[in-house]
């Protein structure tokens, strides 16, 4: 990521990003994942896309690995940890943050958004892509005004006892575990990304979860020979959590 930190936003609420980001702030009705791709080759590693919205925390950030296609795709999970990570720092003590392999995200059961990932049309498997986007949606607040069990499995932060949390304050912890993260990676490898981002994916007990060099998910059960495997980019390919007519999580 760069050095420097370049902001581009208007007189609206304050964003302070560690040093590696440059900020782009979007009108409410932007797409920062779609704009995050669109402008990730001339902008760079470390140009975070946020679109200022009321009921969401929607944002994208650019990435530019080092390795082959077929394992660069493994920032997946680094994103979805500090995502994830991101979410734990606000929470109340009681809520549990898990993730639906590979992209969805839930507080208690309720499903609160997830994460997408983009990369050039034109990449090769077997080289670098020139950069790689990893996208964001949290749903902040309950836009709908049906009554509460109306969609039992779908939920937001303001549901669930974050208080004042807003998209700021989400995209501002997402940015300081992202560091984390991939500082975490450089310095001990994926291992311990995978052993973080597996330990809150719900399984089934006598299950093993492992993910491979490509990304892909392992399961094993205990005692038997046979790995079904679940590859990440045909689910990287239909985000489970989206609903492409909503412009957002699903109800």
């Amino acid at each position: 990521m760069p050095s420097t930190s370049t902001t581009h936003v208007s007189l609206a609420q304050p964003i302070h990003l560690p040093p590696p980001f440059t900020l782009v702030r979007l009108r409410e009705r932007g797409d920062a994942f779609a704009h995050a791709c669109r402008i990730a080759r001339e902008s760079g590693a470390g140009t975070l896309v946020y679109v200022g919205r009321f009921d969401l925390a929607e944002f994208a950030v650019v990435l530019e690995p080092g390795e082959p296609l077929r394992s660069a795709r493994r920032a997946f999970y680094a994103g979805m940890v500090a995502l994830t990570d991101a979410l734990r720092a606000y929470a109340p003590p009681n809520k549990i943050v898990t993730i639906d392999w590979p992209d969805a995200v839930r507080i208690d059961g309720g499903l609160v958004g997830g994460g997408r990932m983009g990369w050039p049309s034109s990449a090769r498997e077997d080289g670098p892509p020139a950069w790689l986007v990893f996208g964001a949606m949290i749903r902040t607040v309950a836009m709908t005004d049906q009554g509460p069990g109306v969609h039992p499995l779908v939920s937001a932060l303001d549901q669930e006892g974050f208080g004042e949390v807003g998209a700021v304050q989400v995209m501002e912890s997402f940015a300081r575990h992202l560091m984390r993260t991939l500082d975490c990676w450089r310095v001990d490898g994926f291992e311990h990304i995978a052993r973080d981002y597996l330990g809150r994916v719900p399984r089934e007990r006598q299950r093993l979860l492992r993910i491979d060099d490509h990304g892909d998910l392992l399961t094993r059960r205990v005692g038997a020979d046979r790995i079904e495997r679940r590859g990440l980019v045909k689910a990287l390919g239909t985000p489970g959590w989206f609903d492409l007519k909503l412009g957002g999580p699903r109800l």
